[in-house]
């Protein structure tokens, strides 16, 4: 089954706003992840999942999948895998005697990298170029990537056993980093109601899962997006939440000019996605924890006093002055 493609924005609205009908099928709760995957979708943006082991992260990516009509591939990061395993590489043919290229997994409209920090820096670096240029160079030959193309990575927090923290070049090309807590108490009953009535996490379409929106749908929401007016006060307030992390004194490293042209980017997508054509100061406050806790960096002495990427960004709006 086949998504229909999308004839106008509102149209296109409507099928991403299903996505999270079709995500419920399988997924309890969880809806700011939700609608983070959803805002990295529309920004041609990469996510990264968050959360202790056990909470749904894996699944909810695989729910995404399955209510898409894109092509998805899922790679399991572990120590021994080799960048070559991601990219493709370069096969022997002995009918021709001659070398051809093959694919990996990384040519697909949406790759599932699974706990992206259990393998070595040098496997993790092998996705910077696709995440950033999408194409993959090899043997001096660049190839594109399909579009659209989408890395969902999950991650244990970096305390785990047997994990390499990602460097801050690999983490600054994530759109999103997503935190993805443990249910509530009502959630967590809704879960173990589903599994006692018989649902199987390995077999999404048994629950129900359908593609809800295809390539067609986030090409028109994407071009609709890009139409959505940003004021010159909505520009100076993002880059004065950014400029102010770089001077606050519980950070050693602040959010670059790309973490504000990526929260700017977020808070559109999600002004569109909401049913508005311009951009409110609610709409970057929205946005502004998931955009830039990832591209701060905090001295260790403000993190030997319990304080958190988190709780500098949120103390940050409450400071900066709001344009009216």
């Amino acid at each position: 089954m086949s998504a229909q493609p999308a004839e106008n924005p509102d149209s296109a609205r409507a099928s991403l706003e299903a996505l999270r009908t079709e995500i419920a099928k399988a997924v309890v709760g969880q809806d700011p992840a939700v609608t983070g995957l959803v805002v990295a979708l529309l920004c041609r943006g990469h996510v990264l999942l968050e959360g202790v082991p056990g909470v749904a992260k894996t699944l909810l990516v695989r729910a995404l999948a399955a209510s898409l009509a894109v092509d998805t591939k899922r790679v399991q990061f572990t120590p021994d895998l080799m960048p070559s395993d991601i990219t493709g590489s370069l096969v022997y043919d002995a009918r021709t005697a001659e070398f051809s290229f093959q694919p990996g997994p990384v040519f697909t409209n949406l790759l599932l990298a699974d706990e992206i920090n259990r393998t070595p820096p040098k496997t993790q670096a092998s996705l910077l170029e696709a995440m950033e240029e999408r194409q993959v160079t090899v043997d001096g030959t660049a190839r594109p990537l399909p579009e659209p193309f989408l890395v969902a990575a999950t991650q244990n927090p970096v305390e785990y056993e047997g994990t390499y923290p990602l460097p801050e070049a690999q983490l600054d090309r994530f759109l999103l980093k997503l935190t993805v807590p443990l249910p509530s108490r009502e959630d967590e009953i809704g879960v173990l109601t589903r599994h006692a009535e018989g649902f199987n996490p390995r077999d999404l379409y048994a629950a129900g899962v359908r593609p809800a929106a295809g390539p067609a749908d986030i090409e028109a929401a994407r071009a609709a997006v890009a139409k959505t007016t940003v004021s010159a006060e909505i520009s100076g307030y993002v880059v004065d939440i950014c400029r102010a992390t770089r001077d606050s004194p519980s950070l050693a490293l602040g959010a670059s000019p790309r973490g504000a042209t990526a929260l700017l980017s977020t808070a559109r997508a999600w002004a569109w996605l909401t049913g508005r054509d311009y951009v409110t100061p609610d709409d970057v406050k929205a946005l502004a924890l998931p955009t830039l806790r990832h591209r701060i960096q905090l001295r260790p002495e403000a993190e030997m006093e319990g304080v958190t990427a988190d709780s500098v960004i949120t103390a940050i709006l409450a400071q900066v002055p709001v344009p009216r």
